[in-house]
């Protein structure tokens, strides 16, 4: 059994979570997507005897790599990805941007899901290219809500000559949802049907909910389909810098093999590789008593906010470990509060650091990452609670 309530020190650790620039030592810090536990035995183990060699010199990424990843989504997901097909890079955020350089022209526009993953939008800038929203349905349900994509909104814009690609995320950052193979296998038929290339961003494809649908690779649903992968999210090694992109056929490797090079994201280093091979060959008991943990942690977030200020309402996540909250039945001045508004508010108030739903598009909505002890994570739903209550009345 791991011990996932063992409170580590990261402050002066170089971290971006906890060493954020004019924060106090009493802020708890709840806003970027990297979590408060320490990486699973076998990946430090493995990155000790790596150390130990006490020479790091450019990276040879050999078939034991290939194999851990291919065996990896074939045991879990059913999904056979050809070797031939991997590129590695170091990160996914850079393959996306390497993959839109790719396959796009200047002025031409990608369609997104919003709510979305901020670094969505500046690969889509940074490449010239148009933002093109195709906002997820928000439906309400008996206890919070969820979200729907709007195909009909979907089927026009696809239409558009001028949008060539889509960016899909697979499970959905902000939002938790797991898309199911109906929704997946309709995406595929509009996008081929007007020629808009897919390309999946699944790096949480691993931090499904206990009793929620399983993740469905979407290369298993449209073969034309680009999918980027890395263990970073579900193993906590985001620092580590590894990731891949599952490419269709030739062409298309072609261009984004000659994409990552020009955008000089092409080698990795050592420790990305030890950590991906230990995280998929070694790791997935660990995995398995993480995802029981954040479970009960995302029960403990929902179950204290919902009742010390119902006025907040959850989305009903299938996956991560993010809660999406919408903010705007709060008020200030009495007009719906923002999400940036509660933000500030709990950051000096509350010495709690959580995301503003703006970040992705949704100005009404907050996020909070909640993998972190227990202890720490109660400490901060505490203080929250009380700045909130203080808000309110």
């Amino acid at each position: 059994m791991i011990d996932f309530n063992v409170l580590t020190e990261r402050r002066n650790s170089g971290s971006m979570k906890w060493d954020a620039e004019g924060d106090s030592p009493d802020i708890i810090p709840l806003w970027v997507a990297d979590m408060d536990f320490r990486a699973a035995p076998e990946i430090i183990d493995a990155l000790k005897n790596r150390v130990d060699e006490g020479i790091f010199g450019y990276t040879y990424v050999g078939s034991d790599y290939y194999d851990a990843l291919i065996n990896w989504n074939l045991r879990r997901h059913d999904w056979e990805i050809d070797r031939k097909r991997v590129i590695y890079t170091s990160g996914v955020v850079p393959a996306l941007s390497a993959i839109i350089k790719a396959l796009t022209k200047p002025g031409e526009g990608v369609i997104l899901q919003t709510p979305a993953y901020n670094c969505f939008f500046s690969s889509i800038r940074n490449n010239k290219c148009r933002q093109i929203d195709n906002p997820l349905m928000r439906i309400e349900e008996n206890e919070g809500f969820s979200y729907e994509i709007d195909f009909e909104g979907l089927e026009a814009l696809a239409s558009d000559p001028l949008n060539t690609l889509m960016i899909l995320c697979n499970p959905h950052n902000p939002t938790g949802r797991v898309w199911n193979s109906g929704e997946l296998e309709k995406v595929a038929e509009i996008c081929r049907r007007n020629g808009v290339v897919v390309v999946s961003d699944e790096i949480h494809c691993e931090l499904v909910h206990p009793d929620q649908p399983a993740y469905i690779p979407y290369a298993t649903i449209d073969s034309s389909a680009i999918v980027c992968t890395s263990p970073s999210k579900a193993f906590n090694t985001a620092g580590l810098q590894i990731a891949n992109i599952i490419c269709p056929d030739d062409e298309t490797q072609r261009k984004i093999d000659r994409a990552i090079n020009d955008n000089e994201v092409c080698d990795v280093n050592p420790f990305g590789v030890v950590a991906l091979k230990a995280a998929y060959n070694k790791s997935e008991l660990w995995l398995a008593e993480l995802i029981d943990y954040l479970d009960n942690n995302r029960i403990i977030l929902r179950g204290e906010f919902e009742s010390a200020i119902p006025e907040i309402k959850f989305c009903n996540s299938e996956a991560t470990y993010l809660a999406w909250m919408d903010v705007s039945r709060l008020k200030i001045d009495g007009r719906p509060a923002s999400g940036d508004e509660i933000a500030d508010y709990l950051l000096k108030d509350s010495k709690v650091r959580i995301a503003s739903g703006s970040t992705y598009g949704a100005p009404s909505y907050i996020r909070i990452n909640y993998a972190c002890p227990k202890e720490r994570l109660s400490e901060a739903v505490r203080r929250m609670t009380v700045s909130l209550r203080k808000l309110r009345n």
